[in-house]
């Protein structure tokens, strides 16, 4: 080679080869694409208030396919709550606990259109996206959560979720031992107001349990993969 002409650059190998889950690429397409899978069910209420039923009824049977979408476990959003109790739903639409017709009421003008996930979707698959945003600017001092952390962390989803599974098999939606809740208000000596025992609307313990069960999920798939994705690239 001429020692006047400059050399070529070196080949890329695994070694020096860019990648994208070090730059940080990964991390922007995952936002964008994760984050228009978890806004797509509150379009779906936005769509029944602006007239648009076709394309709304599309999200509410594409996110069907993930959530069981009973209107008694849902938020409401155009409307003057954002919960509806099952009593509340039935007063409105039509006495039923059938949980096939309590997943077709999508809401109404005077009580407000239901968005397509259950808040326990909501609150599970939207802290995925939150957390993500508090990891990443922190992802270089955090140490990845070990697996018994991870099943801590899922701990109270199971057992929510697995004992209002056992409760509306055994009682029926709106009688199980989830619904009323009469072991915690006996547990507690009944000091809290009937609404904190009774029902799903916000501000129940029910209500409560799905939020942090859902929020604790989320961070530990956080905690636990993404540092991982990392490591695995470097």
């Amino acid at each position: 080679m001429h020692p006047d002409l400059p050399s070529s650059p070196p080949p890329a190998t695994g070694a020096n080869r860019p990648s994208n889950l070090r730059d940080g690429r990964w991390f922007l397409f995952f936002s964008l694409g994760y984050g228009l899978y978890v806004a797509l069910p509150f379009l779906a209420p936005v769509l029944m208030h602006w007239g648009l039923e076709g394309p709304a009824r599309a999200l509410y049977a594409f996110y069907g396919f993930f959530c069981h979408q009973m209107a008694q476990r849902s938020f409401f959003l155009f409307g003057p709550r954002l919960m509806y109790n099952l009593a509340d739903i039935q007063a409105f639409w039509q006495p039923t606990t059938d949980p096939l017709l309590l997943r077709q009421f999508v809401g109404g003008p005077d009580i407000g259109w239901k968005v397509a996930w259950s808040d326990r979707m909501v609150w599970m698959y939207t802290s995925v996206l939150l957390f993500a945003w508090v990891w990443w600017p922190l992802r270089r001092r955090v140490r990845p959560l070990p697996g018994w952390g991870l099943a801590l962390l899922f701990l109270p989803l199971a057992l929510d979720g697995f004992s209002h599974l056992i409760s509306d098999i055994t009682g029926g939606i709106g009688a199980g031992f989830r619904y009323h809740n009469a072991w915690l208000a006996a547990l507690t000596g009944g000091r809290l107001p009937a609404s904190f025992y009774v029902g799903d609307a916000v501000g129940s313990f029910n209500f409560w349990m799905r939020l942090i069960s859902g929020l604790a999920f989320g961070l530990g798939v956080v905690w636990w993969a993404f540092p991982r994705l990392i490591e695995e690239a470097e």
